[in-house]
């Protein structure tokens, strides 16, 4: 089966990302494929490379990374939520006249429209962190 994962949480105030990677791990195990995870609203911050964890937490960031590293996996953090955020590649951050970009390495700023094709090509799309 093909899936595509949204996130829309931060993760620092909700499970959800934790829980969404989990996920995802179980079903590459289990022989599925990730064809996209989409950071949507609050969970875009999911790709600041900025974010920093005590060392006796996990941070999502580096380890959406390596899994995307040893999968393969698109990793696409909405451009318009991001930028409502603070989360800029270099070329935003240019276009937005700011003197840093923090957007993490391994995930790319990209529109709703990847998000729609990913609906598209997958069998099952699963939401992470709502409203709450």
């Amino acid at each position: 089966m093909i899936f595509t994962l949204v996130i829309h949480a931060s993760p620092v105030q909700h499970q959800a990302p934790e829980t969404a990677l989990r996920f995802a791990r179980a079903l590459l195990e289990a022989g599925h494929t990730l064809h996209r995870v989409f950071f949507y609203r609050d969970g875009v911050f999911n790709g600041n490379a900025l974010s920093s964890s005590a060392a006796d937490e996990p941070c999502l960031p580096s380890d959406w990374r390596s899994l995307a590293d040893e999968h393969k996996l698109d990793l696409v953090v909405c451009i318009a939520a991001a930028i409502r955020r603070g989360v800029l590649d270099s070329n935003e951050a240019r276009r937005y006249d700011k003197t840093h970009h923090n957007l993490a390495e391994g995930f790319e700023l990209s529109g709703l429209g990847q998000l729609i094709e990913a609906a598209i090509i997958s069998d099952r799309v699963i939401t992470f962190g709502g409203r709450g």
